[in-house]
């Protein structure tokens, strides 16, 4: 497994599944958002006290390949990675099996600002991220 930012551990439970007994695609998405925000919250930044100062972040794009299907009661460890590109603040997330560390899906949020309604760079956002970004 590669080097992450932040990594969060979790377990899938029964209701998230299909008939077929795999966890629903839409599930994924779930993990990655509650990921995201455990992450921003480890990073000393609120959603509250970002809409308080008029700054909106909002999901842009979501992209997520399936690779190996979790089970019911799976543990899985859903990890994620941030850049920036232009006005969006990209996370590469991925989420792994943790019983064997199998790749179980890969995805890439682009994150956007709106503040004071327009889309800009929230340099608020940036200080408290630049120590997670890529170093080059």
């Amino acid at each position: 497994m590669k080097e992450y930012a932040y990594q969060l551990k979790m377990k899938v439970r029964d209701y998230e599944c299909d008939l077929e007994g795999i966890v629903n695609n839409a599930n994924y998405q779930h993990y990655m958002e509650h990921t995201r925000h455990e992450f921003l919250l480890s990073a000393g930044i609120s959603f509250a006290e970002m809409l308080e100062q008029d700054i909106v972040s909002v999901v842009a794009r979501v992209a997520i390949d399936y690779k190996t299907p979790l089970r019911s009661r799976d543990e899985f460890v859903s990890c994620l990675n941030i850049s920036q590109e232009g006005v969006r603040y990209v996370f590469h997330q991925d989420i792994y099996r943790a019983a064997d560390m199998k790749l179980a899906a890969k995805g890439k949020v682009d994150i956007v600002c709106l503040v004071r309604g327009k889309l800009s760079r929230c340099p608020e956002l940036e200080e408290k991220l630049k120590t997670y970004y890529p170093q080059v």
